[in-house]
């Protein structure tokens, strides 16, 4: 077992094939508080393959975000626009990206670049409870897990056969305990026949705005 931010069991002590083949492997997700499953959950590879930049959006309507999670390759291009007969001001202060789109209605002039990984927290400056998270990634997720916390992983074999004897996976929930950064963990070669994940999640919201905190944070920039 190691401890982290989060923690990681290794189920089962086999292997699979450690050859040039690639490794199928289960994994199973719960919530370390609870021991609940954890669906919905992104898993990403370390290292694995890449995608090109898109063009992409989150369109606000019904004063809500459209996707709540988008993840995207990074140098992507999201556009924001507006459908409702509302103005809107999105921000975020993330260190992925930071950016202030004052308020306006329709499309935004132009869409916003985003050029480092990480996890961009966005909100509107007019509306507390609309939020919404980008994850600007190098490596295409592997899915995300189902309403059992589960989701079978694919590990290709390394592009270089000196390149370690470990592989990273990173997994992201909205509700986790710091949901600012991905959770990290090292899987060891030979690799485990499953996996048993778990990460902290903060409760369920229960307030009609829980935005008031990212809120309170922008009126002190």
């Amino acid at each position: 077992m190691y401890k982290l931010t989060v923690t990681l069991f290794l189920l089962l002590g086999g292997s699979l094939c450690d050859g040039a083949e690639t490794n199928t492997i289960p994994l199973q997700l719960t919530d370390s508080l609870s021991g609940k499953p954890v669906a919905n959950a992104v898993v990403i590879l370390e290292n694995g393959p890449s995608e090109s930049p898109v063009e992409a959006e989150i369109v606000q309507k019904n004063r809500n975000f459209h996707p709540h999670t988008l993840i995207i390759p990074k140098y992507s291009r999201v556009d924001f626009p507006n459908q409702d007969n509302t103005q809107h001001h999105v921000y975020s202060f993330s260190p992925a990206k930071a950016f202030n789109i004052e308020l306006y209605a329709g499309r935004p002039t132009e869409p916003v670049v985003f050029d480092k990984t990480g996890v961009v927290e966005i909100g509107c400056n007019i509306h507390d409870h609309m939020q919404a998270f980008i994850l600007v990634t190098d490596s295409a997720p592997s899915g995300r897990t189902d309403e059992q916390g589960r989701l079978t992983v694919e590990i290709p074999p390394p592009a270089d056969s000196d390149s370690g004897t470990q592989t990273g996976l990173l997994v992201w929930h909205p509700r986790l305990t710091d949901n600012t950064r991905m959770a990290r963990f090292t899987v060891g070669k030979p690799y485990p026949e499953s996996l048993e994940l778990s990460v902290e999640l903060s409760p369920e919201p229960t307030s009609d705005d829980p935005l008031d905190g990212l809120q309170e944070r922008f009126r002190e920039l």
